[in-house]
């Protein structure tokens, strides 16, 4: 569950996704046939008693995505109760009348994927894609929640949840720049305006919430008449009415509450404040209040600031950091709220530069935007880029920003589930002319400017609580009436019984003039074409080397190829609608191409440039070098990627391929002093095609994709003799438990991680082991998750997990914990893992069997997305697994006994693990020695020995 502090229109946002790495405008015009007119077809009904109802049918994949939205937010909470809608929506998962106990569990026993909730300042939502013979049971259980759960809330629960959300508080104002978004509130909007404070509320806001107050919450919101249902996927109007009837038809209306009138507030000047944080550099935020969601200037804002700072050859990034070279990171977007939405600017100024340089340029690029507007390739470019994010973005059916949000968003805020069609006419038929006049219409006036800068981070002080005023609920409107249920609750859960077979596309095979093996899967449902070229030399190639090597030159593919500068071919690859790239992994790395299936072949020829030219020119490797030093300084600065740079050392011991941070991002020093050749060396050892694989996943077939390859690829050749993999030496694990302090002053949490090496992925007992992992903390109701924050409610989550590898895995328990609550929890964690792993307390035949279930009866949901199944592909080809691999793996999990699970919780060695703890020192060290777990040593971020401080 997860609290956001702005939505942004659904549909927009898919495309938005694929903006994040384009590019905006080229030398030279490219012209590119239009994406496919493509939709998301729909029908609906309303229920008697108010409850709007939204059907798309998508029959890819036997399952159903459930999606409902409560039109309730933090705008609608009363003076003193800020965060409620938050709490609620927490509240909603501990059970209702008919179902006590987690909500989540009957999800589990289905193999529901893409399940959550969350919160924002206009609407809260739940959603879970379920299979579809699991539907009768989604609806039951929605619907007992939405018209049974009062009786099931009581003072323990609302306790227990109102410390996760307390949690949930800490652990977003403990990160870097973690304060900004409720500074960021209290400054664009007055005291009295809906935004005027936070999503996730005040501590004291919180712990002043009465059982009374949370009961009449739900009175007064959580309606029928207050919510929109969406199905889509497996499902048909027919079936979808006569189901949603039967479950939903006799919940009562509930008084019709009155939206807030729209408040755009925007500022009749611009003011700014400085805010001091413990960060590595200082980060500028601009803001502007602009034009509320569903209308067509927020539409034609998202395409203008897509101009100004929404890809790599944006103005501000051409600018800031190709140009001036002031910024490490510079981005601008538009985010649509019901009320009033939000511009904003964001730039990581580089270390030793003055923000106000920075800002004076930000001026001057927005002043010629705004005076001349856009180019015809910058239009056009930024057109494509978002057309062709929502064709990618229509593939799923749920989860975030799937069909199913779009509809619903749509729905909640406009009354019309088709908006989106009226953003894309918006976006198709915007002239420069009218973005040229938006921009000075919204952005003409005042902003606000907030800038962080390095220092000490003081806690800000909140306001006291306040007695709500009396709130008199109007009477239930006499137009909704209810009808009869069939539906006898007493006998609990409907028992999904049959599930649907797991379907896996056919792998069809060719080879390549150049000795690459294609693999192929069919997939017809959208008209995009995605590529992934697998190749040796991952992480493990770094050793004798100087770190980070592989992460970086794989970086470095897209920024320029052939006698295409790094501008040119982002602006190239964006006016394709294509999408390209390059990363490294522990043990290989890969390149990737998401191509229109129309534009294939232009999309195909650039990315055999890029795996065949890259240019590695030295302005470029200079630039990307001192934006990936200053990630590394940021990565520090976060808790969890300050414990991933220090773990993977210590349990690997010095000198092994995997002893380098998890990230694969190197050191400040090792990433200095990378030269043009290192990069060059890299590719030639290892971006090579003898011996590589490329997977392709689509709409496409091997007849039709084979001789585009052969066009593009065909001639390559390696140069040399290929470089063998390096060998990972196996390990021995530590005699006893070792832990390791890292100094963050001032944190308002711990992170505590516990790790340890396991075998292989390739070793014959992987699947055992991750079922074992599964039920100690893979899983929302795994053991560690429900001490510590469900019973506990140390944490806002607490988890177990092991990475893929060929060489011995890591497997690590992670929690982010309170502060004052550190040793305690440390305890806790050495306790359930000690007695989990030792047998003591053995896995149960129970946990065993929801884990079976989540596993096994998942898996027809969890191919739903061509990533998807290329990421298995790419696994089969890693791991050296057969072709069926998915259908052995399932037919091992259903074999499984809980005998066969404890032998292999037993892998893990409570008496050998290695902790790591980041945390305020002077807090948290002396709980932790007093425990006597193991032996203490304190740690700088660098994994080097640091003073143990008094």
């Amino acid at each position: 569950m997860s609290a956001a502090h702005r939505p942004r229109a659904a549909v927009l946002a898919l495309a938005l996704a694929a903006a994040l790495g384009g590019s905006a405008f080229a030398p030279l015009p490219v012209q590119a046939a239009s994406p496919p007119r493509v939709d998301i077809a729909y029908e609906q009904f309303t229920l008697a008693n108010g409850l709007r109802v939204v059907v798309h049918t998508d029959r890819k994949a036997p399952i159903v995505a459930v999606n409902i939205w409560y039109h309730v937010g933090s705008k609608d909470e009363p003076a003193g109760r800020s965060g409620f809608a938050h709490l609620f929506e927490h509240l909603m998962f501990n059970g209702s009348e008919n179902n006590p106990g987690e909500f989540f569990e009957p999800f589990e026993l289905v193999g529901a994927t893409d399940m959550n909730g969350t919160t924002n300042s206009d609407r809260t939502n739940y959603f879970q894609n379920v299979p579809t013979t699991a539907l009768d049971m989604a609806l039951w259980m929605e619907s007992d929640r939405m018209g049974h759960l009062l009786g099931a809330i009581d003072q323990k629960t609302l306790d227990e949840q109102r410390g996760v959300v307390q949690n949930e508080k800490r652990q977003g104002e403990n990160q870097p720049y973690g304060q900004v978004w409720d500074e960021l509130g209290k400054a664009m909007y007055p005291k009295t305006h809906p935004y005027h404070h936070s999503t996730i509320g005040s501590m004291a806001d919180l712990n002043a919430a009465s059982l009374d107050d949370v009961k009449n919450w739900f009175r007064t919101w959580y309606g029928p008449n207050n919510a929109v249902l969406v199905l889509a996927g497996d499902i048909d109007v027919a079936t979808a009415k006569e189901k949603v009837t039967r479950y939903f038809g006799d919940i009562p209306a509930t008084p019709s509450m009155a939206q807030p009138k729209v408040d755009v507030a925007p500022l009749a000047k611009s003011t700014r404040a400085t805010l001091t944080d413990k960060v590595p550099q200082a980060r500028i935020h601009r803001v502007w209040n602009v034009a509320q969601t569903g209308t067509a200037d927020i539409d034609r804002l998202q395409l203008l600031a897509q101009v100004l700072g929404g890809s790599k050859s944006s103005r501000l990034d051409k600018r800031l950091l190709f140009d001036d070279k002031l910024v490490d990171n510079v981005a601008a977007a538009a985010y649509g709220s019901q009320l009033s939405s939000n511009f904003l600017i964001t730039a990581d100024v580089k270390q030793g530069v003055d923000p106000a340089k920075v800002e004076a340029v930000i001026d001057e690029e927005l002043r010629k935007l705004l005076k001349d507007g856009p180019t015809r390739t910058e239009l056009e470019q930024a057109r494509t880029v978002f057309k062709a994010g929502f064709v990618r973005g229509i593939e799923r059916i749920g989860g975030f920003g799937g069909k199913a949000d779009a509809l619903a968003e749509c729905a909640v805020y406009t009354g019309n589930p088709g908006c989106f069609r009226d953003s894309l006419k918006t976006i198709e038929t915007a002239s420069a002319k009218d973005l040229q006049a938006v921009g000075n219409q919204w952005l003409g006036h005042g902003s606000h400017t907030l800038v962080v800068v390095p220092g000490e981070r003081t806690a800000i002080a909140e306001e006291p609580a306040v007695t709500p005023a009396p709130l008199t609920l109007p009477a239930v409107d006499s137009k909704y009436t209810t009808t009869a249920s069939t539906v006898d609750r007493s006998k609990g859960v409907p028992v999904t019984t049959s599930f649907p077979d797991l379907k896996f596309p056919a792998l069809q095979r060719a080879t390549l003039s150049n000795g690459t093996q294609v693999i192929l899967a069919e997939r017809h449902d959208v008209p995009v074409v995605q590529m992934s070229y697998l190749f040796n030399g991952g992480f493990t190639a770094d050793r004798g080397h100087k770190l980070g090597t592989s992460s970086f030159a794989m970086g470095m593919l897209d920024e320029g190829a052939g006698d295409l500068d790094a501008l040119a071919f982002g602006n190239r690859a964006e006016s394709l609608g294509a999408n390209l790239g390059a990363s490294a992994g522990l043990d290989g790395g890969g390149a990737s191409l998401s191509a229109l299936k129309e534009n294939l072949d232009p999309s195909l020829g650039l990315f055999a440039q890029m795996l065949r030219a890259p240019r590695f020119d030295q302005k470029e490797i200079d630039r990307v070098k001192a934006t990936w030093i200053a990630g590394i300084a940021q990565e520090k600065a976060r808790p969890n990627g300050a414990a991933m740079r220090v773990l993977p050392p210590l349990l690997y011991g010095e000198g092994h391929p995997y002893a380098i941070p998890f990230s694969g991002s190197g050191t400040e020093a090792s990433i200095a002093s990378l030269t043009r050749d290192d990069l060059v060396g890299f590719h030639r050892d290892w971006v090579r095609p003898q011996g590589a694989t490329l997977v392709v996943v689509g709409d496409t077939t091997l007849k039709e994709i084979t001789p585009l390859l052969e066009k593009h690829l065909g001639d390559w050749q390696g140069n040399g003799t290929a470089t063998a993999p390096a060998a990972v030496a196996s390990v021995a694990r530590p005699a006893q438990p070792r832990v390791y302090l890292v100094d963050q002053p001032g944190a308002i949490q711990a992170n505590i991680f516990a790790g340890q090496v396991v075998p292989s992925t390739k070793d014959a007992g992987a699947v055992k082991f991750d079922i074992a992992n599964a039920v100690l903390g893979g899983e929302f109701s795994s053991r560690l998750n429900m001490n510590l924050r469900e019973d506990k409610h140390w944490a806002y989550g607490a988890y177990s997990f092991s990475s893929n590898a060929l060489g011995q895995r890591p497997w690590m328990a992670f929690a982010p914990v309170q502060i004052d609550k550190t040793a305690d929890s440390l305890k806790e964690l050495q306790r359930e893992i000690g007695s989990y792993a030792s047998g003591k307390a053995p896995p149960t035949a129970a946990e065993v069997a929801k884990i079976q279930a989540t596993e096994i009866r998942g898996l027809p949901g969890s191919y739903e997305t061509a990533a998807a199944v290329m990421s298995t592909i790419g696994g089969i080809v890693r791991y050296d697994r057969p072709d069926d691999y998915v259908f052995k793996r399932k037919a091992e999990i259903e074999a499984l006994t809980p005998a066969q699970v404890k032998v292999a919780a037993a892998t893990i060695d409570a008496n050998a693990l290695t902790w790591v703890v980041v945390g305020d020192l002077k807090q948290i060290e002396q709980p932790i020695r007093a425990l006597k777990l193991g032996e203490v040593q304190v740690l700088d971020a660098d994994g080097q020995q640091a003073a143990a401080k008094k």
